[in-house]
């Protein structure tokens, strides 16, 4: 599907849409309609019904008529430009009871950040880039691997405080057809989530590497699939499972994000846990501890997980031998890399490969 025009926001416009969302927060988007409307609501995908006070603020904007609910602008085939921020979200397929976008933005430290509200069941693997992400249940820093978890009309906000940019692949779910998943997953008991997110997992390498494949395919039918096994590796990954505890102060948040990004940018050479330390100035100790609080995993095992999620992709991707994707994934051989690929990811690289 092709993406809206850009939309381009004046002073006053700009102003206007910074009212709205300065009056969302404060009122913890408890919305009532506007006085003598007699209208029943807009015809909005997210279910938002009456016609709200704030309605002549989108109109300003200039939003009103194309993405007329302040709590699903964000959800569109669009791109929202405001002087350099961008968000660029793709729809790349959908069905009854799912959806699956390709979501782009690049915030940053220096742009604010404002309450939404998720119209259906989310859970949005990062593939790119980093951000913070608080919710009615909890909070969590999301990187690379890590998937974030939203309940259907819940209230949540995402920032950048340090460092700009992210990418997304967001799953979207119908309550209904999301309690229809869950129904054959065993242990299953809930079908709301009790905490913000959850950190990379090696368990999830290979369907990870299979939904960006898909996603620059822009193949509908695997990410039909893909959607459906996502939700029910979630469904069983979160049984039962209580909320992390997580409490890393927003300095030590900072320095372990850009050495997550460092990694990201470089995760074939040489980096070891005493340099990350001593780029980000702290101890090992604490730098390893705090970089598990954040990212999940250690350092290293975080590496790892990198490396054999871009050889997994070029295993899709790309014809070249085995070997060639081993050495370029960071792996000084291939017995190496085939003991660590099965270990981790349950397969060879060559079964895996075949099955593509």
């Amino acid at each position: 599907m092709g993406l809206d025009p850009i939309i381009h926001r004046d002073k006053s416009k700009v102003a206007a849409w910074n009212l709205l969302t300065v009056t969302g927060r404060a009122a913890k988007l408890k919305r009532k309609p506007e006085a003598g409307s007699g209208s029943t609501g807009w015809p909005c995908r997210c279910g938002a019904a009456p016609v709200f006070a704030w309605e002549k603020l989108l109109n300003m904007v200039g939003l009103a008529g194309t993405a007329r609910c302040p709590l699903c602008w964000r959800t569109r085939d669009r791109i929202v430009r405001s002087g350099v921020m961008a968000l660029k979200i793709q729809v790349l397929a959908s069905g009854p009871g799912w959806s699956v976008r390709d979501v782009v933005c690049d915030f940053g430290p220096h742009d604010h950040s404002f309450v939404e509200q998720h119209a259906e069941t989310a859970i949005s693997p990062v593939a790119q880039g980093s951000f913070q992400y608080r919710t009615q249940v909890g909070a969590a820093t999301l990187v690379p691997g890590s998937l974030l978890l939203g309940n259907a009309g819940s209230c949540f906000e995402c920032g950048h405080e340090h460092a700009q940019g992210d990418r997304c692949l967001a799953f979207h779910f119908a309550p209904a057809f999301f309690e229809s998943i869950a129904a054959g997953v065993p242990g299953a008991r809930r079908t709301t989530f009790v905490h913000a997110g959850l950190p990379p997992t090696n368990e999830l390498i290979g369907l990870l590497a299979d939904a960006e494949v898909a996603r620059d395919q822009r193949d509908g039918a695997a990410l039909e699939e893909i959607a459906t096994r996502l939700a029910g590796a979630v469904l069983m990954m979160t049984a039962d499972k209580v909320a992390p505890i997580r409490t890393p102060s927003a300095h030590d948040e900072r320095r372990i994000t850009r050495a997550i990004r460092r990694i990201d940018a470089q995760p074939d050479g040489r980096i070891g846990l005493n340099a990350l330390a001593r780029e980000a100035a702290m101890s090992p100790y604490h730098f390893l501890r705090t970089f598990r609080q954040v990212a999940g995993m250690t350092p290293h095992q975080y590496i790892l997980h990198t490396r054999l999620h871009r050889a997994a992709r070029r295993l899709r991707e790309s014809s070249d031998p085995i070997s060639r994707i081993a050495f370029k994934a960071g792996f000084e051989d291939l017995a190496t890399f085939n003991r660590r690929f099965r270990r981790l990811i349950g397969t060879t690289p060559s079964t895996y490969r075949a099955v593509s």
